[in-house]
């Protein structure tokens, strides 16, 4: 069977299907996983006594795993398809979330956190991506710009919703309904939805994984896109310390944040456009200055509060380009052949600086003395990724 399967009519309701899955089960997987312990944090600490670096530590070792336990998920992805990972993800961060309420120790915590990394690696943007990119073929770019659209909206939906679930009842039993809720929505969706066969691939390219792997371009490309990926990931957990630092109210620089969640989704609705006007060297090296510059106007202007709030929607607009830039790096360079597993090398250590970047904000804050210096820092680093990125497109 050919890859592009979105020519076959008879495949297009099933198609349409696979999308609304996604589209749901990936906002409430982010939303739950992943945008709840912002809101939660402050609270689990002053419950439980924990320093709020050890209670971030754990939530950092998670992207870890989940990075590392990309890598062989990618193999299985490009093999088997997307269902019984994403159902068996979808499991497991239940599971981790029920250890995560019931964590009386903070060993437990970080070991929950550990297993909620496991999840992550099944039912985050990776599986996601590669199955829209081998169900959807040429088409691909308009179903990954849908998907990242919807699950843009999960920091604006869920950190509220997070939030009132906390005042009303406590953060592990904030944890609980958000497990029951993960449980009976992405569970059943990602069982019912993605029963699609999974395509065979006409060997578009000569390359196999190991040599792609191995090439300058390549390396060079993960090398870019992880510093990338530190400057855009370290602005999301750090710009309500700075918000706050800034003269805001913790409630407006959450909102602010929200706010960032719109961002991302403007900026995604311009990709396509984006993408058929520009060459993919091209694209890469302006996404990546405009995220450096707008990190770098956060770290130095001062106010006022509207001002800063604008710099927030646009870091949001930003990284919601930066994203689609990522999904579509090994195809737009290598071919879908072996999507799953190329993306998975790259996803692995972009998910390992994304992981070390909230501690590393709070660290550089500590010795730079606040955070505007810590922006500014970023912004430099985005910059050495958009010079980088020049030499990441095979020739």
């Amino acid at each position: 069977m050919h890859a592009d399967t979105a020519a076959q009519p008879g495949l297009d309701a099933g198609l349409r299907r696979v999308l609304v899955v996604l589209c749901t089960t990936e906002i409430i997987s982010w939303g739950v996983l992943y945008y709840a312990f912002p809101v939660l944090l402050p609270t689990i600490g002053g419950n439980t006594g924990w320093s709020l670096a050890a209670i971030t530590a754990g939530f950092s070792a998670s992207q870890i795993v989940a990075g590392l336990v990309g890598i062989p998920v990618g193999k299985l992805l490009d093999r088997h398809g997307p269902r019984a990972i994403m159902a068996t993800g979808s499991v497991l961060a239940v599971l981790a979330l029920v250890a995560l309420a019931s964590a009386r120790s903070l060993v437990w915590f970080s070991a929950a956190w550990l297993l909620a990394g496991v999840a992550m690696a099944g039912v985050f943007y990776a599986p996601a991506f590669a199955a829209l990119t081998r169900w959807y073929g040429p088409r691909r770019v308009t179903a990954l710009t849908a998907v990242t659209l919807v699950a843009g909206l999960a920091s604006t939906v869920f950190a509220p919703l997070t939030a009132v679930l906390n005042d009303q009842l406590d953060w592990r039993a904030t944890y609980l309904v958000l497990a029951g809720f993960l449980a009976v929505t992405t569970i059943p969706l990602h069982l019912w939805g993605l029963r699609l066969p999974w395509p065979a691939v006409e060997h578009e390219t000569v390359h196999t994984p190991s040599a792609v792997a191995r090439s300058r371009p390549f390396l060079v490309l993960v090398v870019a896109m992880s510093l990338a990926a530190f400057s855009v990931y370290a602005v999301v957990i750090n710009l309500v310390p700075l918000l706050t630092e800034r003269g805001m109210t913790t409630t407006a620089a959450a909102v602010a944040l929200g706010l960032g969640g719109v961002g991302q989704v403007l900026g995604r609705l311009g990709y396509a456009r984006l993408a058929a006007r520009t060459s993919v060297r091209t694209r890469t090296v302006l996404v990546l200055l405009v995220s450096a510059a707008v990190t770098v106007l956060l770290g130095v202007v001062p106010g006022p509060a509207l001002l800063l709030i604008a710099g927030s929607v646009l870091a949001g607009v930003t990284r919601g380009i930066f994203t689609l830039v990522q999904a579509t790096a090994i195809t737009d360079r290598w071919g879908a052949v072996h999507y799953g597993q190329l993306n998975g090398l790259l996803t692995a250590p972009v998910m390992l600086t994304a992981a070390i970047a909230p501690w590393a904000g709070s660290a550089l804050a500590a010795w730079l003395g606040g955070f505007p210096a810590v922006f500014v820092v970023l912004g430099a680093i985005g910059v050495l990724a958009a010079a980088l990125s020049t030499a990441s497109v095979p020739r």
